[in-house]
């Protein structure tokens, strides 16, 4: 057994009951998001649970502002922390500031055999016995044995890179169903804290679409929910501008606009390898054309070609596309067809799951890169 010493910062150390207390709050905000502390407004509380929240506000996880209660950074980062080791818990621990490529290279671990030293290595991987080989075997029998630059052997390593990642977070209103958000939005948060615990030269923007797209700051995630569906009509067609898009019906699925907006995005990243992770469970039911936004439904082929169109500017802007498709409740052929579709367009990969795999699906894709088609039995 290890033991580790570390100064006492002076804070009570917290029993069972208070850590279930505070994760009992943390499942509650995940689950009904920004509902949740608004129900906490307007909640009225017993004795117990008024000592309840004094507590959670003595340990710096809720304050009241403007009359309203928010979830301070330390709690976020709290959640973050445990979806981390929820949805990665069988990650190997590592040191490695970068994803390891099958390219040599001079930052990552040792590989086997060695190679000629290059202006830039670094001289730790200086492999002394082939460098003396190479010596000896230049200058013959002659002493002393003069070792020269063009003697320098280095040690194979793996070649690391960066990633720039962007997670289109499906938030229409079908996402609301068999608990399809929680999960996504748990995963989000773990990769938040992953990249900054082992990545730190890697960036994660998430940004959430519906009947529109917009980025979603990393201390607003814990706090969103899928849009509530407002309009059950069996055919729709609305036009609205594109400014005026709060006044429609929030709960379409507008991937065409997620994706340019993220295409947008990593033009400004500096990761070497671009990344988009779609999470999503359903087919475009909106598209932006010119100012104005269309809402459609059912699915029409409108949709799928503007955002078919806007995925091909991605592959072509070497951004790599994964698409994570919960498909619970989805027996009909369209949906995996369009998903299809956008896989062969982008070379990317896709993973057909239910929203209770997708932490393993995400972890599989974002640590190895592999591309694979992986389907729910």
């Amino acid at each position: 057994m290890r033991y580790e010493y570390v100064e006492w910062d002076g804070r009570e150390f917290p029993t069972q009951d208070r850590l279930d207390l505070f994760h009992s709050i943390l499942d509650f905000v995940l689950a009904h998001g920004d509902e949740a502390m608004r129900a906490l407004d307007r909640a009225d509380l017993n004795d117990a649970q008024r000592e309840w929240l004094d507590q959670l506000i003595k340990d710096g996880l809720l304050e009241k502002v403007a009359g309203r209660w928010k979830l301070t950074p330390r709690a976020i980062g709290a959640m973050q922390r445990r979806a981390l080791n929820e949805v990665f818990r069988d990650l190997r621990a590592g040191r490695r500031d970068g994803h390891v490529t099958v390219h040599p290279g001079g930052l990552g671990e040792r590989t086997e055999g060695t190679r000629r030293y290059e202006f830039g290595d670094p001289i730790s991987e200086l492999d002394p016995t082939a460098t003396l080989r190479n010596a000896l075997s230049r200058g013959g029998t002659a002493r002393p044995i003069r070792v020269g630059p063009q003697d320098f052997e280095v040690y194979n390593t793996e070649a690391q890179s960066s990633v720039s990642l962007v997670i289109l977070l499906d938030q229409s209103g079908s996402m609301a169903r068999y608990g399809r958000y929680p999960h996504a939005k748990k995963c989000a948060m773990a990769l938040h804290a992953l990249v900054r615990q082992q990545y730190p030269f890697d960036t994660v923007d998430i940004i959430g679409f519906s009947s529109a797209a917009a980025i979603i700051p990393e201390h607003k995630l814990p706090l969103t929910s899928p849009k509530p569906v407002t309009i059950f009509d069996p055919h729709v067609r609305i036009r609205v501008p594109i400014a005026q898009v709060e006044k429609a019906p929030q709960h379409f699925t507008n991937l065409h606009m997620g994706l340019a907006m993220a295409r947008q995005l990593l033009t400004r990243r500096g990761g070497e390898n671009k990344q988009v992770f779609i999470i999503t469970d359903g087919e475009p039911t909106a598209h932006v054309q010119g100012e104005f936004i269309h809402l459609i439904y059912p699915p029409d082929q409108t949709s799928v070609v503007a955002t078919l169109k806007e995925a091909a500017r991605c592959a072509a802007d070497g951004i790599r596309v994964a698409t994570f498709a919960l498909i619970e409740d989805y027996a009909y052929m369209d949906w995996v067809g369009f998903v299809d579709q956008l896989t062969k367009l982008t070379k990317g990969v896709a993973f057909y799951c239910a929203s209770g795999d997708l932490s393993s699906c995400i972890m599989e894709s974002f640590l190895s890169g592999r591309r694979v088609k992986s389907y729910i039995a």
